[in-house]
């Protein structure tokens, strides 16, 4: 099986080559078909493969008039939209390397990636960025053009800045013909791809390195592990394309001739569920557990009888996917249920995220089992992926090699996995990255002597390679009784409370475990109505006796069944959510342990104060 793996992708680096060369036969291969939409002015666009090769090429020639050679960084700074795509294609066809920029990054986490990658050329998307964008020029830095996708943003050209709609004008494509033919022609499958910096660590961001042999393993283990997505699929963009996640998934989905939609703000996702109707998506637990919330919150107001249907509806759906996904006969009386809960309620329950999944992939973070049985028995296959920037994916599940409830999922082709004494999971395989841009000393720290890459994550492999993680090494909490205590464990399980809407356990060096808790002031403002708690701004609840008192309960009901020293002994409502935009949280929604730590230190303090 394994050398059948080895072969097959040979393979296809022999006949793919190259992302841009990929991409170009497949625009040969498709023509007038659609290749992505996105929404303008209120109204849906289409994108043809032909209409996508010639905007690729277009901006191809004008990024070798800017003077870009092959190996030299150009970057990206924006929000998710068909000219991100494009920008990065025409980068890579003049083998040039794609450095993504967060969309949401500040003017300094901006200028950093720009200083250390060498960008000489930068696409920023809107006129937020653009200023950013030009806060990075000058005192010796690198960059020496500014693309801007947004055609209202009024560009200083002479600084350099230039509109996209200028690099795309008809008959551009035709210029500079022979020498883009022969970048092309001379690209490789382990030419440098991208350098993607990494977010939430400690110290200046780490720019990874992925070739274009990277991306195809990557590729190779989701189109033949998974679910193998078909031409006519139709996938939505929803996480942020600066992401490993996103862009690999994007990748795929041109590959096998899909048509990618684009949503450019993820508060928008309900919208373009309803209007993209998508097939396929990346995404992440936390999207899923506030559907699920919303879900519930709204079957709060229905009717005893109402309760009592949906309830039943879900378990028959629950039923009915287990024995399916086991291979199982469903018995006669069985799928006449499970037709009938369908009609009545699973069905609409599907229309909220567009009425025709076939399967959505989530990843990022720990994904709570309860909700991930729930979604698949309503027919919304929810596939749990792990992976890391530096090595994606490792593991995935999927309905064709069976869906383990609170696991990662089995070991994908081409990658091996092994658990190190300490209990870290490490791996060696073609999706692996080469290493960190110039930083020579990171990069050794997190490999083994004998080349494997250090996941810097605790977990184990059952005897079926299932993977499942247990916490990152470094986000272990150590109180001061010397016990270990898995923080993201803990914030998952109490997470998934219809009135939280996000956690950050405390306690390293502490004595006890103690939270900050931010509510979902959605949910909890309904409450505090009906239950007659008097309130002017949803802020003045936090510091209500009952509703404190409320929070403890649902708190300690969520940790019943933790040990002693794992359960919250205290904690503080917070007013205002954490953010990107303040450096609590990443743009994957993961807390910044740390950051938080420091920033409330006052408050975290006071939890302890006389203990």
């Amino acid at each position: 099986m394994g050398e059948n793996h080895e072969r097959q992708f040979t393979e296809m680096l022999e006949r793919d080559r190259h992302l841009a060369a990929m991409v170009y036969d497949r625009v040969k291969a498709y023509g007038d078909e659609t290749a992505f939409r996105h929404k303008r002015d209120g109204a849906w666009r289409a994108i043809t493969w032909n209409e996508l090769g010639r905007l690729m090429r277009s901006v191809s020639a004008a990024l070798v008039d800017m003077g870009v050679k092959p190996g030299e960084s150009v970057g990206i700074f924006s929000g998710n939209r068909p000219e991100w795509h494009i920008a990065d294609l025409a980068t890579l066809s003049v083998r040039g390397v794609t450095v993504p920029v967060y969309g949401t990054n500040s003017a300094r986490e901006a200028e950093y990636i720009v200083r250390d990658a060498g960008i000489s050329v930068l696409f920023a998307g809107n006129r937020e960025q653009y200023e950013k964008a030009l806060s990075c020029m000058g005192n010796g830095s690198p960059l020496r053009h500014i693309v801007v996708f947004d055609g209202d943003v009024a560009v200083d050209r002479e600084r350099g800045a230039v509109n996209f709609d200028e690099l795309v004008k008809p008959g551009r494509e035709l210029s500079n013909g022979a020498e883009l033919d022969a970048r092309l022609a001379s690209a490789s499958y382990d030419d440098l791809a991208t350098i993607i910096y990494t977010s939430g660590t400690p110290g200046d961001p780490k720019g990874v390195m992925l070739t274009h042999k990277n991306f195809f393993a990557m590729m190779y283990a989701t189109g033949r592990y998974y679910q193998r997505p078909s031409k006519g699929g139709h996938s939505l963009c929803f996480l942020p394309l600066s992401h490993v996640f996103e862009r690999a998934w994007s990748y795929g989905v041109m590959q096998y001739g899909m048509v990618n939609s684009y949503c450019p703000d993820p508060k928008l996702i309900l919208e373009y569920f309803a209007e993209a109707r998508p097939m396929y998506m990346t995404s992440v637990p936390r999207l899923w557990e506030k559907i699920y919330a919303t879900i519930f919150e709204r079957l709060q107001a229905a009717s005893p009888r109402k309760k009592r249907l949906f309830m039943w509806a879900v378990e028959t759906g629950k039923r009915h996917r287990s024995l399916r996904d086991a291979g199982a006969r469903v018995p006669a009386g069985l799928a006449l249920r499970h037709f009938f809960a369908d009609r009545l309620v699973l069905r609409k329950l599907r229309a909220v995220v567009g009425g025709r999944p076939v399967s959505y992939n989530v990843g990022g973070a720990a994904f709570s089992a309860e909700i991930n049985e729930f979604f698949n028995g309503v027919g919304i296959t929810l596939a749990q992926g792990y992976g890391l920037t530096e090595a994606f994916p490792i593991s995935v599940s999927s309905p064709e090699v069976g869906i383990r409830y609170g696991a990662c999922g089995r070991i994908v082709p081409l990658m091996q996995v092994r658990i190190s004494d300490e209990g870290e999971i490490q791996v060696k395989g073609p999706a692996v990255m080469s290493g960190y841009y110039n930083k020579p000393e990171a990069t050794a720290a997190v490999f083994t002597r004998d080349g494997w890459f250090k996941t810097g994550d605790v977990g184990h492999v059952d005897s079926d390679g299932y993977v499942r993680i247990t916490e990152r090494i470094k986000d272990l909490i150590i109180t001061s009784g010397g016990k270990n205590i898995a923080p993201q464990q803990i914030e998952t399980l109490v997470g998934e409370d219809l009135y939280i809407e996000q956690i950050a356990v405390i306690g390293d060096g502490r004595n006890y475990i103690s939270a900050l808790v931010v509510p979902s002031f959605e949910a909890l403002e309904p409450y505090a109505r009906s239950a007659g708690i008097p309130f002017e701004r949803p802020g003045d609840l936090i510091d209500r006796p009952e509703i404190i008192e409320f929070y403890r309960q649902r708190i300690e009901e969520r940790t019943r069944d933790l040990g002693q020293v794992e359960k919250i002994k205290r904690f503080t409502l917070m007013a205002v959510p954490f953010s990107q935009e303040n450096g609590e949280i990443t743009p994957t929604m993961k807390i910044k342990r740390k950051v938080i730590e420091k920033k409330y230190g006052d408050v975290i303090d006071a939890m302890y104060r006389g203990a």
